[in-house]
């Protein structure tokens, strides 16, 4: 169900699952009308963004790229700003259901809703509807790894794929695995895990949250500080995933690729990624880059210089091609 809206900033928000209760909603930001824009008719390619925050806090609305959707906006591309499940209470399966789900709901019943809702409209953003044949992906830090998992899973499969200092190109680092005793991330303090018992396997019944706010902001480092944090995206507690991979890397040596399957069919990828992150290692998304080099397919590596302009437009032309 969608809220009514005038305004080019003002999204439609819907359900596009519901799991136990739990509506799980996006955000719809059509472009004004009068926007110069190549669209078949009224058909036209849409980007869906995931917001970072480690899978373990964040909503729809968090770190918002206003730089991306105005830009979008501006070329006539729908903007979809998609919530899912966050560990804990979820894990990596039910984020991939969700990355599957909302894809296929924006190439399907998003455009029957609009329909439905079009008269609330008024006349701004009537016209526009989603081209299913013409949807990318996007999403930033753990957002960028929704973005990974559309690139393979998804239904229809993303024409794009845009990541930005995206984490999952190499979960086989210390960085996820190793126990760290002293600082490790930009500088701030060890955290106390009896601080976070609820947070912490086992761990009782945890409300879903979809809102920004501690102590859900410091999870991910948590659990980056115990190396367990594969253990809480797969769900893998006993035996330990973590446990289990030190062991193995311990003992027969560092494994040769990352956990992708980058296959033939593998989107068009504009990779950027700052070399001084601390969150998310530059060598995640220098891994992914070695992996579509090695399957030739084509990409990007954006540096600091590049424009802005220019990612969207890497983005339009392979939506349009």
């Amino acid at each position: 169900m969608a809220a009514n809206h005038s305004d080019v900033d003002s999204p439609l928000t819907f359900t596009y699952k519901e799991v136990d209760g739990l509506h799980v909603l996006l955000d719809v930001y059509l472009p004004p009308d009068d926007v110069d824009q190549q669209c078949s008719q009224k058909h036209c390619p849409a980007v869906v963004y995931f917001h970072g925050g480690g899978l373990t806090v964040g909503n729809r609305q968090s770190w918002f790229p206003t730089w991306l959707k105005s830009r979008l906006s501006a070329r006539g591309i729908i903007f979809i700003s998609a919530d899912y499940r966050l560990l804990p209470p979820g894990t990596g399966y039910d984020v991939l259901a969700d990355v599957k789900d909302v894809i296929a709901f924006v190439a399907g019943d998003l455009n029957v809703q609009l329909d439905q809702k079009q008269a609330g409209l008024n006349s701004f953003g009537s016209r526009f509807r989603v081209d299913p044949a013409s949807i990318g992906v996007a999403g930033s830090s753990a957002g960028g790894y929704c973005a990974y998992l559309c690139a393979i899973y998804a239904i229809p499969k993303p024409k794009v794929v845009l990541s930005l200092y995206g984490m999952g190109g190499d979960f086989l680092t210390d960085q996820y695995l190793a126990l760290k005793t002293g600082s490790f991330l930009r500088g701030r303090e060890v955290l106390d895990p009896a601080q976070f018992s609820e947070y912490m396997y086992p761990f009782d019944i945890i409300p879903h949250s979809r809102i920004s706010a501690n102590p859900r902001m410091l999870i991910t480092r948590l659990y980056l500080q115990l190396g367990v944090a594969l253990d809480y995206i797969t769900g893998q507690h006993e035996p330990s995933l973590s446990a289990t991979l030190r062991e193995a890397i311990h003992t027969e040596g560092p494994f040769d690729e990352a956990l992708f399957n980058v296959t033939s069919d593998w989107p068009a990828t504009y990779l950027i990624h700052g070399t001084s992150d601390t969150a998310v290692l530059v060598r995640e998304s220098r891994t992914l880059h070695s992996a579509l080099t090695k399957a030739d397919r084509e990409h990007s590596v954006g540096t600091r210089e590049d424009p802005l302009d220019a990612i969207v437009q890497f983005l339009y032309r392979h939506l349009l091609n």
